[in-house]
Formats: structure tokens, C-alpha cells, sequence
């Protein structure tokens, strides 16, 4: 997906193609945990109005969320996993509260051990995702960045990804930055999964035309 598509279309297409790509990458327990992170999380969070916080065990199903998506670091997860629950409560309840200034909310956040700018966005994304996109690894570079996990990158990546949502909502159609972010994350998939599914079907039209080879001699 091009970042500057301005059809409307396309980017719809990308992002309901969405589920079928968390499906196709068969990685244990993903789509449970993705069914977690999309609508179970949201829901529990704003629940707990007017003071929302996240709790450990549900960080560390984020953060495993996260990790299957992407790339698998366990030091990650064990980090925390081991967390303090007070300490996460209230980390967690000053970053909500410090939105919409991302800044501040990232910052509340980093302070947990194992949690990065990429992990806190995560979590602000569960909460607001009309105001912060996960910064995945796809969508950044999609967006034009480098894969540089620092607050600044992570506000210049929001920039972008607030004005194509706008932009895709121009005409009546209701398209967050965090929809933004899964149809970059979709699109991006979807090519890997096309070209490993090319490279071996080249493989094996290789292998068959060498036994055709072997049998002929």
C-alpha cells in the first residue's frame, strides 16, 4: 500500500483484509490474542471510566499480542510479566489521563521496565485509537520512517497517520489512524505472504522439473 494512495477503495480493502492476514501467518494463539487486543481490551478499559488503568496480567497479554505479530522477544514478556501491579495501575491511569498530549502519555508509561515508546503505543492505541496508532513495524516504514523507537519518531509517525485518517475520512467515512495503521500492517503482510507463496511455488516447480530430468537420463 502506498502511503500517498488517495483511494479511498484500496485502503478499505486493506484494512478488511485485516483478520484473514492475522489468520494466514498461523501463529499460535494470534487470533485469540488479536480478538484480545481489538475488542476485548477497549471494552475492559473504558469500563473502568472515569479512572482507566491496565492491569499486569493484561499488559503481558498485550505485550504477547504484540511480540506474535511481530518479532518474538521473550526478554520482552518476561519483563513484564514480572511488573508490579500498583506500579502499572498507576502508570497506566496517568497515561490515559494525559491524553490527548501523547508526549506525556508515552513518557507515563515508559517508566515500566520492557515497555518502549512501541509498547506504550500500543496500549494508548487500545485505549484512544482515534487519537494513537500503534507504531508497528509496517506501518512506520509504510509512513516513511526508519525503524527508530524513540518518542520522536513515534510523534512524527502519529502526524502522518492522523492526517491520512483524516483525509480517508473526508467524505462521510469514519477511518481512525489506528485503522490507518492495520491497513499499512494488512497490505505489508499480505505482499510478504504473496511472495513466500510465489517463492515456493517456484521451488517446487523447480524440484518437479528436476525429477522429470532424473527420470529421463
Amino acid at each position: 500500500m502506498d502511503f500517498k494512495c488517495t483511494d479511498l477503495n484500496l485502503w478499505k480493502e486493506a484494512l478488511s483484509a485485516y483478520p484473514s492476514r492475522i489468520q494466514a501467518l498461523n501463529k499460535p494463539n494470534l487470533l485469540s490474542l488479536d480478538e484480545f487486543y481489538r475488542i476485548q481490551l477497549p471494552s475492559i478499559l473504558h469500563q473502568r471510566n472515569p479512572n482507566p488503568y491496565i492491569t499486569t496480567p493484561e499488559l503481558a497479554k498485550l505485550m504477547q499480542w504484540k511480540l506474535s505479530r511481530g518479532k518474538w522477544r521473550p526478554r520482552l514478556l518476561d519483563y513484564v510479566s514480572s511488573l508490579d501491579e500498583e506500579l502499572v495501575k498507576s502508570a497506566s491511569e496517568k497515561a490515559f489521563a494525559s491524553l490527548p498530549d501523547l508526549s506525556k502519555a508515552v513518557n507515563e508509561l515508559t517508566v515500566l521496565k520492557g515497555v518502549g515508546p512501541a509498547t506504550a503505543s500500543a496500549v494508548l492505541a487500545a485505549f484512544a485509537p482515534d487519537v494513537a496508532p500503534f507504531m508497528s513495524d509496517e506501518a512506520l516504514e509504510a509512513a516513511g520512517g526508519s525503524r527508530d523507537y524513540t518518542l520522536k519518531q513515534y510523534l512524527l509517525f502519529v502526524d502522518k497517520l492522523q492526517a491520512k485518517a483524516k483525509e480517508l475520512s473526508a467524505n462521510g467515512e469514519s477511518f481512525t489512524p489506528s485503522d490507518v495503521e492495520r491497513a499499512l500492517w494488512s497490505s505489508a503482510v499480505g505482499l510478504k505472504l504473496l511472495g513466500s507463496q510465489s517463492g515456493m511455488n517456484v521451488k517446487s516447480n523447480t524440484n518437479s522439473g528436476t525429477k522429470r530430468k532424473r527420470k529421463l537420463r
